[in-house]
């Protein structure tokens, strides 16, 4: 049977600009939170070709040439032995693209972990990390398995917190038009933001997740944050129906909607997966002119299979 995984996507609960690199990635702080909205993939090795393969379904748009899954079969081939075979994979796309989820490095992280099942080897913690840092800025994270973890520099440092007790639910709602990373980084670096406060939001939520959170009170906390993603003001110059969607969610719902990374998906946490059914239930049922062409998905941080999304 050939090696499957779920890889699943991310929500950023917070997000700090901390300085621009030399290489011209920007330096960042940030609290990731593992939600399980997910990707299906398998890797098969010996087929008859000299070349890997990558088929891809699900959700439309996914390109092959340049996939995550492809550069981490490469990077895992020369780091270990150029000669070994030609693998074959699968994907099946249920996280959106380009919607700040990270649905590409999850699935270029569990193509590294798949690959190595497949030709029969063995990675050490050292060298995943290392892979995984050469294949993307957020694959570190996925790789770390951790459902929670603080990100500093470029997404390299990855600091595990503790899981959250007693269940916790994300609505999602996310648009089907990308959102430029490089082009939100770069509307935020000309609109001159002040520096990062020391005392960041990133550490003080890391900080109470250190000393143990349940999921009621991420939902109180991550309401609170809602605004504690620096890269809003950039995200909403390029994309102003944001801001009409946003407004939107938070008066149909009363609960406060933060975006995920550079966007354009927004998301709120609430105590339970129920409740994140519910809310996203009567959005769907009387769905605002904002929400068109928007699936909403409700998730829980374990589960794909409990999973529920419209349309």
């Amino acid at each position: 049977m050939s090696p499957q995984a779920r890889p699943m996507a991310k929500v950023n609960l917070t997000l700090e600009v901390t300085g621009r690199r030399p290489d011209g990635y920007h330096e960042v702080r940030s609290v990731f939170l593992r939600i399980a909205l997910a990707d299906r993939l398998s890797v098969a090795a010996g087929w008859a070709s000299d070349e890997d393969q990558l088929t891809v379904s699900g959700l439309p748009g996914c390109p092959i040439e340049g996939n995550l899954v492809l550069k981490a079969f490469d990077l895992v081939r020369e780091a270990v032995d150029p000669r070994l075979p030609a693998l074959r994979a699968e994907l099946h796309k249920e996280i959106p693209l380009g919607g700040g989820l990270g649905g590409g490095s999850s699935d270029g992280a569990a193509a590294i972990d798949l690959a190595a099942a497949a030709w029969g080897i063995g990675l050490g913690p050292h060298e995943r990390a290392e892979l995984a840092e050469a294949l993307g800025s957020d694959v570190p994270f996925f790789v770390a398995g951790d459902q929670a973890a603080l990100i500093e520099g470029r997404g390299e440092s990855v600091k595990p917190l503790p899981a959250i007790t007693g269940g916790v639910g994300v609505l999602l709602a996310a648009s089907s038009a990308e959102l430029s990373t490089s082009k939100v980084f770069a509307r935020y670096d000309e609109m001159a933001p002040a520096t990062a406060d020391m005392n960041s939001p990133s550490d003080r939520l890391a900080r109470a997740l250190r000393d143990g959170m349940t999921g009621a009170r991420l939902a109180e906390l991550a309401s609170e944050m809602a605004d504690a993603n620096q890269l809003w003001p950039a995200a909403a110059s390029l994309s102003p129906e944001l801001v009409d969607r946003r407004d939107a969610l938070e008066q149909a719902t009363d609960w406060r909607w933060a975006l995920s990374g550079s966007g354009p998906t927004l998301f709120c946490v609430l105590p339970s997966l129920a409740d994140a059914v519910a809310a996203g239930t009567s959005l769907a049922a009387d769905r605002p002119p904002e929400l068109a062409g928007v699936m909403l998905c409700a998730v829980d941080l374990d589960n794909p299979d409990n999973a529920w999304r419209e349309p």
